[in-house]
């Protein structure tokens, strides 16, 4: 049977996902038919995986997909690094928080903030490229890098693949920058696995916080949102139950995670690390 019809991850109806996105009783207008949409519904992140290669041309597909993204002016700021290896995945995963899901996946793509390129053009003409040493070309650089790989992952999800974004790839950039061979002013801003979903282990779609609290029309307004904070806790704290996850409320979380330097894993270093890395951001 071919792998896309077979796929768990292909065969949630469209009601069913938005009731786990958003809960049951979440009061949502009725919406166009759109099969993409369907498939964006179902994502969820993957974090065990079957040890069993990709189909020929998965990685060219996955790039493909990534390079009909838009980006800015055209620049294409952005590079991929495709990691199969055994040995350096291991030497990755222990960079990245010693993730086993790096280890165990076919494929680890670790995406690039690349402005090295656009320096090596300006040079190849006589030109300088004096406008990379600013903030604003860093955020073009890994903007464009996130479009193309969020292309990426709906590409992957469509072939009944799963995914799971690697932030820590940012825990140790410099040893990461090494390990890849990456050029001066280039930094890998998230790595990603691909490979087929263990079926043993699997993932659901997880909550989200609903609508009214992320959408403001016309002005933005958080009035409303203590209590819409209060729902989703309760709903996360549900799914947590079901998944056999420690209960903790989205909210303590939250503030964990942004409550010092101590909480980013080391990423408080950035503007360091990005100098290191040649990386000028004015």
């Amino acid at each position: 049977m071919n792998d896309a019809v077979s796929s768990p991850m292909l065969s949630v109806p469209r009601e069913q996902a938005l009731a786990e996105r958003y809960g049951a009783d979440a009061a949502l207008p009725a919406m166009p038919a759109s099969g993409v949409v369907d498939a964006m519904l179902r994502h969820r992140s993957v974090r065990a995986y079957l040890d069993r290669p990709l189909p020929p041309g998965t990685l060219e597909m996955l790039v493909a997909a990534g390079q009909s993204a838009p980006t800015s002016s055209n620049l294409q700021a952005w590079s991929v690094v495709a990691v199969q290896d055994p040995e350096r995945k291991q030497r990755l995963s222990v960079l990245a928080a010693d993730q086993a899901h790096i280890r165990q996946c076919p494929l680890f793509l670790v995406w690039i903030a690349d402005l090295s390129r656009l320096d090596r053009v300006a040079q190849g003409i006589g030109r300088e490229a004096a406008g990379n040493r600013y903030l604003e070309m860093f955020l073009v650089a890994a903007i464009d890098a996130a479009l193309a790989a969020q292309n990426a992952v709906v590409a992957a999800e469509s072939i009944g693949l799963g995914t799971v974004y690697i932030g820590a790839i940012r825990n140790r950039p410099e040893e990461v920058a090494a390990e890849l061979a990456l050029p001066p002013d280039s930094m890998a801003v998230f790595g990603m696995c691909v490979g087929y979903p263990d079926p043993t282990r699997p993932a659901d779609i997880k909550p989200r916080l609903r609508q009214s609290t992320i959408v403001h029309r016309e002005q933005y307004s958080s009035a409303a949102e203590a209590a819409a904070v209060a729902e989703y806790n309760q709903r996360l704290n549900g799914f947590q139950a079901v998944q056999g996850m420690k209960q903790t409320d989205w909210s303590k979380q939250a503030a964990q995670r942004v409550s010092g330097p101590e909480s980013l894993s080391g990423r408080h270093r950035m503007r360091e690390a990005l100098a290191q890395l040649g990386v000028q951001a004015e």
